[in-house]
């Protein structure tokens, strides 16, 4: 509803340099209301203050909301050559292929906000969460032009308004009508530790205790956790978050690496159960964010790198990178992406082989990767993550779980996610949080 006023004001427009301002307009404004807690973050992250981190995300906003303006200039100019319905129709369109094209760093769009409906969000296994943005779109139209006929009579009135109610209750009886108890049937049971320490600020540490202790510290932890939870808690599988093993796995860069690495080796085989967890990878291109696979018996079964490391932080595009840039921003990562979905397998204690679509972190929020490793025969989704990033920006961890929680509405395959803090899940064939 919040996008009626706009639409009218568009409408208004005399000019397509006034539509176009309009347009920008709203990208700041709806960037001001909806993200300020990312400027922050970004603020902490730079150490330039929240105040800076918000006013910049605010100025950047048309270039992060591009869909704002792409939409208002295309609306304006079809609206005045092949009137209101073309228009209505090859604005949302362009909107959704805009969002498309250029996607945004959170993967959100306005079908996300349909999620607290069970019913309403279950269509996203046609069109996703993008077709899910183009109906509430055409929604919204349709209300414009309800209030436009107000002075036309009931039955100008009433056109518009049964096109917009003919939305939801069609997205309502597709809910009703899919099957997922079907499709839930067909997956695997798989009981799975899901390991979460709320260690997240390293850097801190670091100071406070020396690298060694922290390096030490932190499998501890999981290695105590994880012992509870196969010993008392009978899991089948353990999963941990994101980097949480502190070097190369596999490939030690020093004595006290390979030392780490036949730890894990160890400690898994007397577990007697797969773990998948974060670490890192490396081969003659660089350095890579990664999950390692680890049997019992077996020792690493395969890596999966994170297809796309969070810009300028994790990494930085070959055309931007450059001493001066680092220097100028000495935070800049330098992993490499990886090269897309790989589906491994999980080797169970009671010998079944349970094939898996490993995600880090923003993968998950990437429809394409999910869909491809359902292509390639997953049937589950992990999810390792760090939202420390949310430490202080609970919106951003909600946003990040909900956006992702549509992977498993896509693919129709359960999700078990886990992070080094905020939200922790096991999410439904029907996106529902257990």
């Amino acid at each position: 509803m919040l996008l009626l006023p706009w639409l009218h004001a568009l409408d208004m427009a005399a000019s397509w340099p006034r539509a176009l301002g309009l347009g920008i307009l709203m990208a700041m404004a709806f960037t001001a209301a909806v993200f300020p807690w990312f400027g922050e973050a970004i603020g902490q992250a730079t150490q330039w203050g929240s105040a800076a981190g918000v006013a910049l995300l605010v100025l950047a906003g048309p270039l992060f909301q591009a869909q704002f303006l792409v939409f208002a200039l295309l609306r304006w100019w079809f609206r005045r050559t092949l009137g209101p319905v073309l228009a209505a129709l090859a604005g949302a369109c362009a909107w959704v292929a805009t969002e498309t094209l250029a996607p945004k760093l959170l993967g959100d769009t306005l079908g996300h906000g349909l999620y607290p409906s069970v019913l309403l969000r279950q269509a996203a296994d046609l069109g996703g969460a993008a077709g899910l943005t183009l109906l509430l779109l055409l929604v919204h139209e349709a209300l414009l032009a309800a209030w436009r006929a107000r002075r036309q009579g009931l039955a100008a009135v009433a056109r518009p308004l049964a096109a917009a109610a003919a939305v939801p209750l069609a997205l309502a009886a597709y809910g009703l009508a899919t099957p997922n108890a079907q499709v839930a049937a067909g997956t695997p049971t798989l009981r799975v530790a899901m390991v979460q320490s709320a260690i997240v600020d390293y850097e801190r540490l670091r100071r406070e205790k020396g690298t060694a202790a922290v390096v030490r510290e932190v499998p501890d932890v999981h290695y105590a956790m994880t012992h509870d939870a196969v010993e008392r808690q009978q899991a089948q599988a353990v999963l941990w978050s994101e980097t949480v093993y502190p070097t190369t796995f596999a490939q030690p860069k020093s004595q006290a690496g390979a030392e780490l690495d036949r730890e894990i080796v160890g400690i898994v085989n007397a577990a007697g159960v797969p773990f998948v967890f974060g670490t890192y990878d490396r081969d003659g291109a660089g350095e890579y964010n990664a999950a390692a696979f680890v049997a019992p018996g077996r020792g690493l079964v395969g890596f999966y790198r994170k297809t796309h490391p969070f810009p300028l932080t994790e990494w930085v595009p070959s055309w931007l990178d450059s001493p001066g840039l680092r220097q100028a921003l000495p935070w800049l990562g330098s992993w490499r992406p990886g090269n897309g979905a790989r589906v491994l397998p999980l080797f169970l204690a009671d010998g079944r082989e349970v094939p898996v679509l490993p995600l880090i972190c923003l993968d998950a929020v990437h429809p394409s990767l999910a869909l491809d490793g359902a292509r390639l025969g997953a049937q589950v989704i992990l999810s390792l993550s760090n939202d420390s990033w949310f430490t202080n920006a609970p919106q951003g961890a909600a946003l990040h779980l909900v956006v992702a929680a549509f992977r498993s509405i896509e693919t129709r395959r359960p999700r078990f996610r886990v992070t080094s803090d905020a939200t922790s899940a096991v999410t439904d064939v029907d996106g529902t949080v257990l």
